[in-house]
């Protein structure tokens, strides 16, 4: 049996709701063999983050080749990557094992507040990684960050849009979980702009949606759909996984991406 392969090079969640846990049973519910880069081991819940430990550089690369060289990839996703170390070292990996279909998810700050991307290393993200992405997928906080300005209207995240394909993806999608005037989320690719609306769910139990939502961006370019039906099929998946989210803990329980399964 033939089957598309993914690679996530994420953070690992001892809760099971983020990083690399999400990413790999978003893939499994997509239909795609899941493969992983642990960047940093965590130690946290649905309340908070405790500790984190950052991968050594080298044990980051060989997982990456480890996977490449025997089995292949054909898309991959970033999450959690801390560092300007770690950032670098995953993009010349990126670019030397020519590795495509590259979602990044520029993780920042964990739901519950903790750092997850040293302030240092945000130059190095759109400097070294966004010009490798296919689609880049940041929430309104994270693109308010990159491009050093607030986005308050819809406007603003279109325009945010348009200077995040300026950097170097292919395609930008600001997600608009955030904002006051709906959950629209917007698309650029440097020809079309798409506005994509969906209901606001009404649950705290959103841990790991941003991690859910660019691995199944990435299971889509895996499986040869552009980057806009990607991101149209990982819009709808999400909403899914957020209405069946779990009930799980104190603060924030984690979206379901398991949720078709088990309907």
């Amino acid at each position: 049996m033939k089957i598309p392969v993914v690679l996530t090079i994420a953070g690992s969640d001892s809760g099971g709701g983020a990083g690399i846990q999400a990413d790999l049973k978003t893939f499994a519910a997509l239909g795609v063999h899941g493969t992983s880069a642990i960047t940093a081991i965590t130690a946290q819940n649905t309340v908070a983050v405790t500790q984190i430990h950052e991968v050594p550089v080298r044990v980051i690369r060989a997982q990456i080749d480890a996977v490449v060289d025997d089995i292949g990839v054909q898309a991959a996703k970033t999450g959690m990557l801390a560092s300007v170390e770690i950032i670098e070292a995953v993009a010349a990996a990126i670019r030397e094992r020519e590795i495509s279909n590259l979602v990044v998810d520029p993780v920042m700050v964990a739901k519950g507040g903790a750092r997850l991307l040293h302030s240092n290393a945000i130059a190095a993200l759109y400097r070294h990684l966004l010009p490798l992405a296919t689609v880049v997928t940041p929430n309104i906080p994270e693109a308010e960050v990159l491009l050093g300005r607030a986005l308050v209207t819809l406007d603003d995240r279109r325009q945010a849009a348009r200077e995040l394909v300026a950097l170097g993806p292919r395609a930008a999608v600001v997600k608009g979980g955030h904002a006051d005037d709906g959950a629209i989320d917007v698309y650029w690719d440097g020809v079309e702009m798409v506005e994509l609306e969906g209901r606001r769910i009404d649950t705290r139990n959103t841990h790991g949606s941003g991690c859910a939502f660019s691995a199944a961006i990435a299971a889509g370019l895996a499986k040869g759909d552009d980057p806009l039906a990607a991101v149209r099929a990982a819009k709808v998946f999400i909403a899914g996984a957020i209405e069946h989210s779990l009930e799980l803990g104190k603060g924030h329980g984690p979206v379901n991406p398991m949720f078709r399964r088990e309907s």
